[in-house]
């Protein structure tokens, strides 16, 4: 399957609920399954009825608790999805869900050892330049002060997932309390959101840098250090965490493609009295290393993303065409690909590190034997957890320490 497939893929999965809601509208009821769940309950206000459907509309606060020795993972509901059950989350204790088509409903749990290092504050907004707001989780390790912050970013095909879905990676890289996590949202591809006007390539990466303002503006809140900052992400993820290493000398007030020729990233959320120009500066002294994972850096990849922009337009979304002299600026990378995965291709990946060599960055590349797309993904699903556990844990183990190696560096 080729990426533009699987964006075409993403999107049409991403309307499926919106679509089977709308035909299942003139149903006055609709069924609801409570998912079988392990180390903890879940109550639902009001009870679900003795026939197991609500009226359609009905509005369920669902309230989980954990049982001993475990904390709340998530609340969640599903939904049919063409790749099994599309999971939408609430990392806090209750979640209240409308019942406006089928959908199991279910919370996870995880063993408290596994959280206990941690503090988490959800859903910081950052930014709301259209109808959905942007927003972040941050995790802090207890009693952080002054440490480096590593900007985690989802994948999804640029058109689906939230910052949810990278939580597992980012409890695994504040484990031994060296490095602040802050995971974040971003808008979707097109009109995925909602929006009149479809949100193009340059507007994500926009969103990726105006997060990455709002971070630092408030990195001393969450224990962190704002002239340290480490990007990751996977799939698409993977693209936007390399533009956010690469791409910083191309933040401005531009504008993209308004005029010939220009093509500048103005971040969606600026601080008080300072200019894009401004945050270009501070930004080129503190993103100090990245770890895209399995994703797509060359302009050919991303060309059917520009919204009838010229060529140009891909060139400059594309971070394998902006790779800056190590001896001017340097951006190690770390770098993973599952050798199963049937999205990304290894000499795609080949081809930027060899690029990132060229240019004398140090370029760390593991091919993860045996693992398939997305294994840093975490969701309330068995399969998801397994893989993440056999995948994701060891080479988040290796991103911590390549961080840790960078971004404590004199």
């Amino acid at each position: 399957m080729t990426i533009a497939r699987f964006c075409a893929f993403a999107a049409f999965v991403a309307h499926v609920p919106a679509l089977q809601g709308i035909a299942a509208a003139q149903d006055s009821s609709f069924a609801v399954t409570v998912d079988p769940i392990e180390h903890g309950s879940i109550q639902l206000d009001p009870p679900l009825p003795a026939e197991g459907a609500y009226p359609a509309g009905t509005a369920v606060a669902v309230r989980a608790t954990p049982a001993a020795g475990y904390e709340v993972d998530s609340i969640y509901y599903s939904v049919p999805g063409r790749w099994g059950s599309m999971y939408h989350e609430s990392l806090t204790p209750e979640f209240k869900v409308t019942i406006d088509r089928e959908k199991h409903l279910g919370a996870s749990f995880i063993p408290a050892e596994e959280v206990s290092h941690v503090d988490v504050k959800h859903n910081v907004v950052y930014a709301k330049p259209g109808k959905k707001e942007l927003k972040y989780d941050v995790y802090s390790p207890k009693e952080a002060k002054n440490l480096p912050i590593v900007v985690i970013i989802h994948g999804g095909g640029w058109s689906t997932n939230d910052e949810d879905v990278m939580r597992g990676l980012a409890r695994e890289l504040t484990k031994g309390g060296k490095l602040v996590v802050c995971s974040i949202d971003y808008r979707w591809l097109g009109n995925l959101d909602g929006e009149d006007e479809p949100n193009s390539m340059a507007n994500l990466i926009e969103d990726v840098f105006g997060a990455i303002a709002h971070i630092m503006e408030h990195a001393a809140e969450y224990g962190g250090d704002p002239t340290r900052i480490g990007v990751t992400g996977d799939s698409a993820g993977g693209h936007l965490s390399a533009s956010a290493s690469l791409l910083i000398e191309q933040i401005g007030a531009g504008g993209f493609g308004k005029t010939e020729g220009v093509y500048e990233f103005q971040p969606t959320y600026l601080p008080a009295g300072k200019s894009a120009e401004d945050v270009r500066e501070e930004m080129l002294a503190s993103i100090k290393a990245a770890a895209p994972s399995y994703g797509v850096f060359a302009a050919q990849a991303l060309g059917g993303f520009q919204r009838g922009l010229p060529p140009a337009a891909a060139e400059a979304t594309a971070p394998q065409s902006h790779i800056p002299e190590a001896s001017q600026r340097s951006v190690p990378q770390y770098l993973t690909r599952g050798t199963a995965d049937f999205l990304i291709r290894d000499d795609g990946v080949m081809a930027f590190v060899s690029a990132l060599q060229e240019k004398g960055q140090t370029a760390v590349y593991d091919q993860v034997e045996g693992a398939g797309h997305a294994f840093f993904d975490w969701k309330p699903n068995d399969q998801v957890k397994a893989t993440f556990v056999k995948f994701g844990v060891p080479y988040a183990a290796k991103m911590r320490a390549f961080f840790e190696q960078h971004l404590y560096e004199e």
